[in-house]
C-alpha cells in the first residue's frame, strides 16, 4: 500500500473511532466525565494536516455523529463546524504554543462548544442541564496532550504526512 493510501486510511480511521468512541456507554455516574472525542480528534487533524480538514468535512462528521447518537439532525454539525472554523482561524498560532497551553485553548474551543449546545437546546425546548454537564470540556482539555501525543507518534510510526 502506498503512503498515500496509507495516510488517508489513518485519516478516515482515526474519525471514524472517535464517532465510535462516542457511543460507548458509560455508567450513569461517569456519563459528565465522558470527553467529545470528534472535536478533539478534528481538532488534532486541523492543527496537524490544514489541507484535509474543511468546515465541509467538519459538517459530515457532525451529521454522522447526529444519526449515531439520535439527536436533533444539524446540532453536532454545527458545533464541529465552528469548532473547526475557529482552530483553522488560528492554526498558525495554536501549533507553536506549548502543551499547556494548547491544552488550555482546547478548554476554551470545548467550552465553546458546550455553549453552543447549550443555546441550541435551550432554543429546542430543553431545560437547563446539571452543572456536572460543564465537567466534560475540562476532561477533554487534560486528556488533550495524551490525545496529541498518541497520535502524532503513531502517525510518525508509520511515517504519514
Amino acid at each position: 500500500m502506498n503512503k498515500q493510501r496509507l495516510s488517508l486510511w489513518w485519516f478516515i480511521g482515526t474519525l471514524v473511532f472517535a464517532l465510535l468512541s462516542m457511543l460507548v456507554p458509560l455508567p450513569g455516574v461517569l456519563e459528565p466525565f465522558k470527553p467529545y472525542w470528534p472535536a478533539l480528534v478534528l481538532l488534532y487533524w486541523s492543527l496537524e494536516s490544514e489541507d484535509r480538514v474543511t468546515l465541509g468535512l467538519a459538517f459530515l462528521v457532525g451529521l454522522g455523529a447526529d444519526l449515531l447518537n439520535g439527536v436533533v439532525l444539524g446540532e453536532q454539525a454545527l458545533r464541529l463546524c465552528a469548532l473547526v472554523f475557529i482552530a483553522l482561524r488560528f492554526r498558525s498560532r495554536l501549533r507553536f504554543f506549548p502543551m499547556w497551553q494548547q491544552a488550555l485553548a482546547v478548554l476554551a474551543l470545548l467550552l465553546n462548544d458546550r455553549i453552543l449546545l447549550l443555546i441550541v437546546r435551550v432554543l429546542a425546548g430543553a431545560s437547563l442541564p446539571p452543572a456536572s454537564w460543564w465537567i466534560s470540556p475540562f476532561v477533554g482539555a487534560v486528556l488533550w496532550p495524551f490525545l496529541f501525543l498518541l497520535l502524532d507518534d503513531l502517525r510518525a510510526r508509520l511515517r504519514i504526512q
